[in-house]
């Protein structure tokens, strides 16, 4: 369904996407931000999902900026080596190249984005620093805490994991506290990843109830 892209920075910048569009004229476009894996096969599959789901789905590889083309699995040795990415992340950079996705699909119709793990983090930032989006969704972003004090400029839902070990409740807590005007979402059992079919931390339970409530979320905003 998708096909792989370039895209261009602001700073001019190439780097690589992914891309998948619907059968039909779409509802809009979606900006999916990649986990610390890179756009491997389970981001590629959530675009071809939102193209299912109506939309134009696009991947910006954020990690082209280091290591072209970066993509994982999630054995344990795989995720060792996707966490050196992380260590001191490049916020700017990574925005900068979200907001040339953004960019190379406004034209379709409203924008959203949608992240997870460490794209969760960047859905939120973008939410509060970038133009051009309509709403934003962050599935287990383990940085949102530190950024909870900028108000984002679009409706917001955040996903998280009660069992999450790399995010406390205590950070969750703190940003339903300071963000009030964020839908925050709780899953009891859940851990980090819980979305992800592919992660031994899928919960089939958590992921069937939080797709929708992502779907629905995009319906009543994207238009």
């Amino acid at each position: 369904m998708g096909q792989d892209i370039k895209l261009t920075a602001s700073d001019n910048f190439q780097f690589g996407a992914y891309r998948a569009d619907p059968s039909g004229t779409p509802k809009g476009a979606v900006v999916v931000i990649q986990e610390i894996f890179g756009v491997n096969h389970h981001i590629r599959s959530v675009c071809d999902r939102l193209a299912g789901e109506g939309y134009v789905a696009i991947a910006p590889s954020i990690f082209d900026r280091t290591t072209p083309d970066f993509q994982s699995g999630y054995t344990p040795d795989e995720i060792a080596e996707a966490r050196k990415f992380v260590a001191n992340p490049d916020w700017a950079a990574m925005l900068r190249d979200t907001q040339a996705a953004i960019d190379a699909v406004k034209s379709v119709g409203p924008v959203g984005i949608i992240g997870f793990c460490l794209g969760g983090s960047i859905a939120f930032v973008a939410a509060t620093r970038l133009s051009g989006l309509k709403a934003a969704i962050g599935y287990y972003g383990g940085a949102i805490a530190r950024f909870a004090d900028e108000k984002p400029k679009v409706p917001t839902q955040l996903h998280f994991g009660e069992k999450d070990a790399g995010i406390p409740l205590t950070d969750v807590e703190t940003i339903k506290g300071k963000r009030p005007d964020v839908e925050v979402l709780i899953y009891p059992g859940a851990q980090h990843g819980f979305h992800c079919d592919e992660r031994a931390s899928y919960d089939k339970s958590s992921a069937d109830i939080a797709w929708p409530c992502s779907m629905t979320f995009f319906a009543a905003h994207l238009k």
